[in-house]
């Protein structure tokens, strides 16, 4: 048994991974998401810790599992019927054969180690209630990419030595770790209010920008898209913004790196989630540090750098960070990570940073890095991830790593079943 407890109080309830102490009603059947009800059947009910878990399994199933870890995190409190938009997501693994399942985990809000037990949980109450399969695989996809890689470092194995997860597969991954992952937000905060003064106003009750939000208040995502509008004109025709909000937009994207049709989404994280982060999980300490950044590209870099508000990371917050979510490479099962090249919501240099880390440890020959040169954030082309997914599994049963023609090969045989192109790169 596993035992992830040990933060200091602020950061995340004790949970353990592997504990013996599964329970909660049986997963009952319920209707399958549009697309699926011809082909499987899905599952639905709640572990004892309060985390919602949908489960399908193909009527043709290949007797490999697929557990999911979502991304986010979701702030919301989790209810049922929140992972149907998962399941959705990934209903191709369904579609070729593979059981899936899911955890909303326990609560909302930042937490991989809790994260994490939660997707364990999933797995150990599939073997329990459908039986153990073949294989099962460790699936993460965006925040659930650190919360698969940080569960996969923890242990593939129970304290018998006994296989828990076979392989993973990381997909569009927040593989830099919390300390590292979340920092360009911070920087977005301080840019975005030197050159907009809005976030909070003048007229407002100040504090730290790395706080996201001062947590008393009130402020709604539709306020916050008001006033990033009113500073910057993102949501309105570029003819019809100001001479001055083309000039912040040209200011605060050429600063920051982020573009233009992305600002308001990474805003929501800098405000919301810091919020949850800094709040409710670190115990209101600061985890970021922008004391030593030099900005440039705003067009008006001497002024920024003079005026842009500064802060310096409490060790302690840093450290909590950290223990929860950064990773090591110590990997011990076959991992491919996959990546849209174009991601703009999690950068593929966190999969390059993991392989480094991966290599560091002399376990190269345990991971594999993907490119997939067209898709989104929550989707990739569907040749490109069951591709993947194959060639991970066929890794797992002949012992060998694929090379890349092979994996190539595989996806351009899945374009004409999926009615799409193989864009592995």
């Amino acid at each position: 048994m596993m035992c992830m407890a040990g933060l200091a109080a602020a950061m995340l309830q004790p949970a353990c991974v592997n504990a013996q102490n599964s329970g909660g009603p049986a997963q009952e059947v319920r209707p399958c998401p549009a697309g699926l009800d011809s082909i499987a059947t899905c599952h639905a009910g709640r572990d004892a810790n309060g985390a919602w878990l949908l489960t399908a399994i193909p009527k043709q199933w290949n007797h490999i599992l697929v557990v999911h870890a979502h991304g986010g995190p979701r702030l919301g409190v989790p209810k049922s019927g929140d992972g149907e938009e998962d399941l959705e997501r990934f209903a191709a693994m369904v579609r070729q054969g593979y059981a899936w399942t899911g955890s909303t985990y326990r609560r909302g809000g930042y937490g991989v180690r809790m994260a994490a037990a939660d997707v364990d949980e999933s797995r150990k109450l599939f073997w329990q209630q459908f039986s153990k399969p073949q294989l099962t695989i460790l699936h993460g996809q965006s925040y659930g990419g650190n919360v698969a890689a940080k569960l996969a470092e923890l242990g593939t194995t129970d304290a018998t030595g006994n296989r828990l997860y076979d392989g993973v597969l990381l997909t569009n991954g927040v593989l830099w770790g919390g300390t590292k992952a979340y920092g360009f937000r911070a920087d977005l905060r301080a840019v975005y209010q030197y050159f907009c003064r809005n976030h909070p106003r003048p007229d407002e009750p100040q504090y730290p920008l790395w706080q996201g939000l001062a947590s008393e208040s009130k402020m709604t995502r539709a306020e916050l898209e008001r006033r990033v509008n009113d500073c910057t004109g993102v949501n309105l025709p570029k003819d019809q913004r100001s001479a001055e909000q083309v000039r912040r937009v040209a200011a605060i994207t050429g600063a920051t790196g982020i573009a233009e049709d992305q600002l308001q989404r990474h805003l929501e994280w800098a405000t919301f989630t810091f919020r949850d982060l800094v709040h409710e999980r670190l115990g209101s300490r600061n985890p970021f540090d922008n004391s030593q950044k030099t900005y440039r590209g705003s067009g008006t870099d001497v002024e920024l750098n003079r005026a842009v508000e500064r802060f310096v990371a409490d060790p302690k917050a840093v450290a909590q960070l950290a223990y929860d979510s950064d990773l090591t490479g110590l990997i011990s099962a076959p991992t491919i990570a996959l990546h849209w090249h174009g991601d703009p919501i999690v950068s593929p240099a966190g999969d390059r940073y993991y392989e480094d880390l991966v290599r560091q440890k002399h376990l190269s020959g345990l991971f594999i890095r993907l490119v997939s040169a067209k898709g989104s954030h929550s989707r990739l082309p569907e040749p490109d991830l069951i591709a993947a997914l194959t060639s991970l599994v066929g890794w797992i049963k002949q012992g060998a790593s694929p090379d890349h023609a092979v994996i190539l090969d595989q996806c351009k045989s899945y374009a004409a079943s999926f009615n799409a192109g193989c864009t592995l790169e």
